[in-house]
């Protein structure tokens, strides 16, 4: 049987996170519009280490992490825990649905973090997003998609989407398959903590994580990889290959 903490425990907890978000939001506007890009990077890698750290929540990390872009991330996708889990490995711009940036309070912390957003289930948006990634991707830039396009149960992928891959084959740029997953740390089993799927609220989602003990989530980093000729479904199913391997324990 999973250890969980008591329910005051938990409440401190979610205090301190609390707490924790109202100094992001001071730093986000106190501090980022002097720093450099690099020392935005630093500084939000630190604070979403620090979130983890009071949520309970530890981080492991296989393969390689990326030094730099250009280069594109696809990930499954589990919880709400999974941008600031590789965020605390590598900073990156992530694409999410819009209505987060009208999310109180938090809107501000993922605004700063430069998200491109997309209406989904419009083809139009769709198409302004591939063409913004496509643009970012051109430059230096470190993005971050989940093309499964909402979260799953951790066990079974998704079928990815394949619409923002035409943006690194048009720019050239390579992308990198990452799998997520999170086990409890001491019976090395698959963690449903996180978890934030089907009926489960953010709430409810946020409750469990902070009530489980010995969380760990795991990144594992595959290998780089461009277009090679394939269009964006046939690479989308490679990719989606891929991901489902990392996901699986190595132990």
């Amino acid at each position: 049987m999973s250890v969980t903490r008591t329910r005051a425990q938990a409440l401190w907890r979610l205090i301190r996170a609390f707490g924790h978000v109202i100094r992001g939001v001071w730093i986000v506007r106190s501090e980022f519009g002097r720093l450099t890009p690099a020392q935005v990077r630093l500084v939000s890698r630190e604070w979403t280490r620090r979130m983890l750290d009071i949520l309970g929540v530890e981080v492991l990390v296989l393969g390689t992490p990326p030094a730099h872009g250009p280069l594109l991330q696809v990930a499954n996708h589990i919880s709400w825990l999974d941008i600031l889990v590789m965020n605390a490995v590598q900073p990156s711009r992530f694409v999410s649905k819009a209505d987060v940036r009208h999310w109180p309070v938090l809107s501000t912390l993922v605004n700063a973090a430069d998200t491109l957003y997309i209406e989904r289930g419009l083809r139009r948006d769709a198409m302004r997003v591939v063409h913004q990634v496509a643009e970012r991707l051109r430059t230096t830039d470190l993005i971050s998609v989940f093309p499964e396009g909402t979260t799953g149960d951790g066990q079974t992928l998704l079928p990815f989407h394949a619409n923002l891959l035409q943006a690194a084959i048009a720019a050239g740029a390579p992308v990198l398959p990452v799998g997520l997953r999170y086990r409890d740390r001491d019976s090395g089993h698959r963690s449903a903590a996180p978890l934030y799927v089907g009926d489960t609220t953010l709430i409810q989602s946020l409750w469990n994580t902070v009530r489980a003990v010995g969380v760990q989530a795991i990144v594992h980093y595959g290998q780089a990889q461009r277009d090679q000729g394939r269009d964006r479904r046939r690479w989308s199913l490679d990719l989606r290959n891929e991901v489902t391997r990392l996901t699986q324990p190595q132990d």
